[in-house]
């Protein structure tokens, strides 16, 4: 599908490439072998990873230990 850029660099993504992929109000923007990659994301699920944590008791400090205990490991 073609899609255009315009002056301000902006695209409007094909509708159909948006219902194949779900709706995303937000993209990862890369560049692989030449190609423009967009990755749509979807922060709710950072959310939900959140309210996780929380409902099993992990901190923030948990989460530092546990990355300090990782690197050490390496």
């Amino acid at each position: 599908m073609l899609a255009k850029r315009t002056r301000k660099n902006q695209v409007t993504l094909p509708k159909a490439i948006v219902q194949r992929v779900g709706e995303a109000d937000y993209y990862d923007v890369t560049v692989q072998d030449g190609k423009i990659v967009l990755t749509p994301v979807r922060l709710q699920q950072a959310d939900a990873v959140r309210a996780k944590l929380e409902a099993l008791g992990i901190t923030q400090d948990d989460v530092e230990g546990a990355i300090a205990w990782a690197r050490k490991r390496a």
